[in-house]
């Protein structure tokens, strides 16, 4: 029953159940940049470079595949090296990692100023006060 007990106790601990939270939400914001990146981002880019769609990116590796056939299909008649999904990843990658890195950025800032903020300034009674101004008289 030792074994029980303690496994509990480490699925039960905060931590774990954070983590958890937090590869949760993990999946669906990788879910919600994947959504940007392929629906948004991609079309306007491909519209911007030549009416490009970089999901039908490939190099054909045999002679039965042929240039301008959908991705899919070019799979379908041999090998082809796709490399358009691999750009989606890449910027998918690399959105993700400015996302996190913004939001580590900021949260390193509010602890920052956390830590700045002055602590509450105790009231000064008047003989506190006139004994600091002595002190700093006789320092002169």
């Amino acid at each position: 029953m030792g074994f029980v007990k303690e496994f509990k106790e480490f699925a039960l601990k905060g931590n774990v159940i954070d983590l958890a939270v937090g590869v949760i939400i993990g999946g669906a914001f990788g879910k919600i940049t994947t959504s940007v990146i392929d629906d948004l981002m991609m079309p306007i880019l491909g519209k911007l470079i030549g009416n490009v769609d970089f999901s039908n990116l490939y190099i054909p590796l045999s002679d039965k595949v042929t240039a301008g056939l959908a991705l899919a299909d070019a799979k379908k008649l041999g090998p082809v090296f796709a490399y358009g999904n691999f750009i989606s990843v890449m910027i998918n990658f690399t959105l993700l990692a400015l996302c996190v890195f913004l939001m580590i950025k900021a949260i390193n800032r509010m602890k920052r100023r956390e830590e700045e903020a002055p602590a509450a300034v105790a009231e000064v009674s008047n003989t506190d006060h006139l004994l600091m101004e002595i002190r700093d008289a006789l320092k002169k």
